[in-house]
């Protein structure tokens, strides 16, 4: 089994999707599907459902498999769906995933076992359990930053005699681990880059892809880059780059999800309503937050210049 016979073709812009709610905190699934759907017809190449952006570990499992089922039938086999797994136990995040197989989606983005930290031979141990028992192909989120776990290059070498671990989505913020996935592996792995504030520098070392929240906001900017950047186009990338990093940044602070809703609001697209825990932006954060939207809208580039078509 490999890339080529599970049918992975996975490249280009995924965003991290956010999943809309009522002001009762239920779940607005008209207005998550009317998202997703102006996402694709802007030009995005996947979708990432129930990722963090998404507040996966705020619901239970029947809303995540309706989530899903909403989301598969608003994509409609467009672009492909991948899941986020973010689960306490192994045995849950098996569970989760036949799920996922059961409803039918594309793939899987796991991440390891969440609450307790486990080692790197933990971690391994969870990946395998879950390839194992289940036949979707499956992205590892390597996010040692916020998950405090590092799966090494050594680590990628055990995980990638299971055939159907086909990706990993580096978020390690050191972009030299990109080079080294490739030296290690060549084309044995489809790498993306899964750190908003280093896309551009990610892309530019070999991604196939890139996993974003902003994203959700900016949808045009983002493909552009990445379209400029596949072409070689570096420095025509650099000035929506260059542009779009203040927001960028955003995705890489504690409250990424709240700032990503909220610049959604903003931006017409959605609610900042999420679930608790997550509280709303307030006082010198929000108007921070508001004022880095506003900037970037009053000083919008062109895109029509670039000649993306």
């Amino acid at each position: 089994m490999t890339t080529s016979t599970l049918n992975v073709n996975w490249q280009g812009v995924y965003p991290a999707v956010t999943t809309q709610y009522f002001d009762d905190m239920s779940i607005n699934f008209a207005a998550t599907q009317k998202m997703i759907d102006s996402l694709i017809n802007e030009g995005v190449d996947g979708i990432i459902a129930l990722g963090t952006v998404g507040e996966n570990c705020s619901h239970t499992r029947e809303e995540k498999r309706a989530i899903l089922e909403a989301v598969k039938a608003v994509v409609a086999g467009r672009v492909p769906v991948l899941s986020g797994v973010a689960e306490t136990s192994t045995q849950f995040a098996i569970e989760y995933c036949q799920l996922c197989e059961e409803v039918g989606i594309d793939g899987l983005m796991v991440l390891p076992g969440m609450v307790y930290r486990s080692s790197e031979a933990e971690a391994i141990n969870h990946y395998q359990q879950i390839a194992r028992n289940c036949n979707l192909p499956i992205m590892i989120y390597n996010n040692p930053v916020t998950y405090g776990v590092d799966v090494s290059i050594a680590g990628m070498r055990t995980l990638a005699a299971e055939p159907n671990i086909v990706s990993v989505k580096e978020a390690t913020e050191d972009t030299r681990r990109i080079s080294e996935l490739y030296a290690a592996f060549d084309d044995r792995f489809i790498v993306f880059g899964g750190v908003d504030d280093i896309a551009l520098e990610s892309l530019m070392l070999g991604c196939t892809g890139w996993i974003s929240g902003l994203t959700n906001v900016f949808p045009q900017e983002s493909v552009a880059i990445y379209k400029l950047a596949k072409a070689g186009r570096y420095q025509e990338a650099l000035e929506i780059w260059r542009w779009f990093l203040p927001l960028l940044r955003l995705d890489t602070i504690p409250t990424l999800v709240q700032c990503i809703k909220f610049c959604e609001q903003l931006a017409g697209r959605g609610s900042e309503v999420t679930r608790a825990p997550r509280l709303p932006l307030a006082g010198e954060e929000r108007a921070r937050v508001e004022q880095l939207f506003n900037t970037a809208m009053a000083t919008r580039i062109d895109l029509s210049k670039f000649n993306l078509d």
